[in-house]
Parts: structure tokens; sequence; C-alpha cells
């Protein structure tokens, strides 16, 4: 029985438009938290992959002239998701990425196009669709950021909001001219409000002006409090404090089950890890790797950028194969980086392989018959990709940054002693400390009584949503206890 309704409004969602970890995020949250008796409505663009998934959907409302041409609200269902959809074809009918066109460029529109969409849920927020009001609208990231500030400047009886910070290196900042186009108050120009260096910022205001601040880690709620990692908003984010937490992720264990994942090519469990090894075959085989079961397999699988500390993997590509190992990328991203591992595919044939792009069942199959999943960011808020391994029963190798520090345990003497390790990390992210990270990584491989306990460690490790969807139903339903 659910006796709460939040909005969650988000410019990307699984299985309709993903370009993170954010999709995945937005698209997952609502289940696990229909267990804890809140029910979430999703608001997202009305991209054509959205709109075509839509099952019979309800025009909810229609705009006239709406941030420069008609739209209508929508509401329907798509993959077991409660969805209102902003069908605004001026704003959203493109090919694509949700935030960049053909050429690699933003469009030049963003600010119009995500305000929008920011309006939309605090409108709902306010009741002006009367089949629809929710007691929390919750934004996620810098794009719907707004939302706060609609609700906020309205000068109405509205719900409590909520911000989420997924990455703080994308804030959203736009012309100080644009606030008319905005439909935003003269007054709303302050410090106070969504004024942010000389410009408008939409992630700025949504933290200056949301009830509640959260962030996907612990670690990284911390880190953003700080000049090195707050990205010019620790300040505010300090002053914030008390409204702020770190809740971490979670990923679908029913999409990533190794138990039952038609993606990969033999199905395993931690009561019967052996099966793995066919899936270390056939992913060698399908990457022209050498088939070996002896060669550490170490797997990749990101976005290629200096974030996550890619470089660092091709500058001491050697330490990693002088052990014997091999290397298996799928991503895109920096075009130096993918042509860097281009050629070192190319100078060490059946040790060396990369896969342009995305590709999710070879993203599985990666998880599944790699050895050890490389995670070597600079900075993470959270990462997916470390608790897809763990399930997986591939042993994370990451830096000791936001949620991957949370969420591995580092395999020292005293863990090891204790068999309760689920991987390696290293910091500061340097390429000594990933040297020292990849010699402990091999020396753990020679230890094959430890190396199957920490598999089984691994694959035992709650990654589920359960815990911070229970988080979740607490933080909002101290929000709405507040407002009574």
């Amino acid at each position: 029985m659910t006796d709460l309704k939040v909005l969650s409004v988000a410019s990307e969602l699984y299985p309709f438009v993903k370009t993170g970890g954010l999709a995945d995020v937005v698209g997952a949250l609502p289940g696990a938290l229909a267990a804890e008796g809140v029910a979430v409505t999703t608001l997202v663009p009305g991209y054509p992959a959205v709109l075509a998934a839509l099952v019979e959907p309800e025009i909810a409302y229609v705009y006239h002239w709406f941030f420069g041409g008609d739209a209508r609200l929508l509401r329907g269902k798509a993959a077991g998701l409660d969805l209102l959809v902003l069908d605004a074809p001026h704003l959203y009918d493109r090919p694509g990425n949700p935030y960049m066109g053909g050429d690699g460029r933003d469009w030049p529109d963003n600010p119009i196009r995500f305000a929008a969409l920011s309006r939309i849920a605090a409108d709902l927020g306010l009741g002006f669709v009367p089949s629809y009001k929710p007691d929390i609208v919750h934004a996620h990231d810098w794009p719907t950021s707004l939302a706060p500030a609609y609700l906020r400047y309205s000068g109405r009886p509205h719900p409590p909001s909520v911000v989420t910070i997924h990455n703080m290196a994308f804030q959203g900042q736009y012309p100080r001219e644009l606030l008319p186009a905005l439909g935003l108050p003269d007054h709303a120009y302050s410090v106070e409000g969504v004024e942010y260096f000389g410009t408008i910022g939409f992630l700025k205001a949504g933290i200056q002006l949301a009830d509640r601040i959260t962030t996907v880690s612990p670690t990284y709620a911390t880190e953003i409090c700080t000049a090195e990692g707050g990205m010019g908003l620790d300040g505010l984010l300090r002053a914030r404090g008390p409204v702020l937490s770190g809740i971490l992720n979670g990923i679908d264990t029913t999409v990533w089950d190794p138990a039952s994942d038609p993606l990969i090519a033999a199905p395993f469990d931690a009561a019967r890890p052996g099966d793995r090894t066919l899936n270390k075959r056939a992913l060698q085989e399908r990457l022209g790797l050498n088939v070996d079961p002896d060669a550490q397999l170490f797997g990749i699988v990101s976005r290629l950028t200096w974030q996550k500390g890619l470089d660092l993997v091709l500058d001491r590509l050697g330490t990693l194969l002088s052990s014997g190992a091999q290397l298996a990328v799928l991503g895109s991203g920096d075009p130096g980086l993918a042509e860097g591992f281009g050629l070192a595919a190319i100078g060490n044939p059946g040790r060396v392989a990369i896969a342009h792009g995305y590709d999710e069942g070879l993203a599985h199959l990666i998880q599944a018959g790699s050895d050890v999943i490389l995670v070597p960011s600079r900075f993470e808020p959270c990462g997916l990709t470390q608790l897809c391994a763990l399930r997986y029963g591939a042993i994370p190798l990451v830096g000791r940054v936001g949620g991957l520090a949370d969420t591995i345990i580092d395999a020292n003497d005293v863990a090891r002693a204790a068999g309760i390790g689920t991987g390696v990390q290293f910091a500061p992210v340097t390429g000594e400390r990933y040297d020292a990270a990849l010699l402990r990584m091999a020396d753990l491989w020679r230890d094959k009584p430890y190396w199957k306990k920490m598999q089984k460690n691994a694959m035992k490790t709650d990654v589920s949503w359960q815990r911070p969807a229970a988080a979740y139903a607490a933080l909002y339903r101290s929000l709405v206890a507040g407002r009574s």
C-alpha cells in the first residue's frame, strides 16, 4: 500500500535514453521505493524513444506556446514505469544524445529545453494538473535543478523538494540575460537565488533552494564540501551541510543477475562460480584475445576520460602486461584515449582488445568473464560498474574516491587474513600507486584459495536498492512530516 507520492524528474531514463549512471538510477529507484510504500511517477522529456515506448498515453494537460512552441503533458506507462512525458517537439524531437547534436556540441537551446522540464515539475507540484499532485518533487542533476527555484518563486504553497547531485562536474551555467526567457522573476537573480559568478547556475539554484540535497555516496557528500571536490560550489554546500546527505546507489539486481542473465555465455552464482570460466573463454574468443584460463583478464566498461583514470591504464600498460595479464576495453569518449587503446591492441595482439562504443551484451559479458574490473577514477560520485562487478564476481581495482571507497573492501593484509576483502583500492590516484595496486592484484591472483574466497565475498555483497530505497523513503517522510 502506498502512502506517499513522489514526482521524480530527470533528463534521461533507462531503458529509453541513457548516457550514464543517472539513467540507471532513475529507472531502478521507483521499483525499489514501491516496496517502501512510495509511489514514484517519473517526469521525462518527450524524446522519440520515450514517446515510442508509451502505452496508451493520456493527455494530462495542454500548453499553448510553452517555451517557444505548443506542448502536451502525457501520462502513461512504459517498461513498468509510471511516466509523465513532456511532449514538446520543438524542444525534444531530435535524434541521438539528449544533450548534444551529431557534431558533439551542446544544443544551443539546452537552457530552455531543461528549464521547460523543471517548470513542468514545479507546475505539477503546485497542482496545475488536477489529476496528479505529488507530496515531494525530486530533481536529478543540473538539467532539472531549476524545479526548486520555480516552486520557491511561485509564491504559492508547494511541496518539499529534493535535489540529487549525480556529478558535480556538470552544473549548467548560462548567461544572465536568459532570466526572462526562463520565466524567472528579476529578484531570483541574487546570491541567495540562481546567480552564480555572474551567470544563471542551474545546479547552484537547486543546491541553494531545495529543501534537501542528496548525493550518491556518503564519501562523495564529504568530498564535494572541499575546494577540490566542490568545483566552485563547496562553500554553498558547507553552508547547507545540515540538509546534505549521501545515499549510496544500488543496481537493478534483476537486470544484473549472473544466475539468469541472457546476455552471458553461461549462468553462474556464488554457489556454483566455476561456470564463470565459460564466460571468460567466450569473452576471449569474442574479442580475439588468446584463450588462456590462466591469464588474469582485466576488463574496462567505461567512458574513456581523464576523470576515469584511463590515461593511467595506457601509461602503465607495461606493468599490467608484465605479469602475463590481458586487457579487454569497451568504451568511447576522448579521441586520444580511444586511439591509444586502439594502438595498444594493434601492438599487443591476443593480449589487448578494444571495442569502441557501447554494447549492452558485451558489457554484461565483460563483467561475467573478466577476472578484474578496472575503475581507477580520479573522482567518482558513486560508480555502478564496480557494483555490477561485485555481483558477477569480477574483482574491482579502484581509486579510493567517492562511492568506490564506500563499496569495496580493500584486500589488505588484515582483510586477507580475515578472509573479508572484495577488491583492491589505491590512493592517491597516481601512476606509482596504480602500479603498486596492479602488483597487489597479481599477487592475489596467485593465491587461488583466497581469490575464490574474494569472489564469493564479492558476489554475496548486497548491491541492491533495498537499503538506499529505505533511506530515500525515510528522507521523504521526514520532509512531509516537517511540513505538517
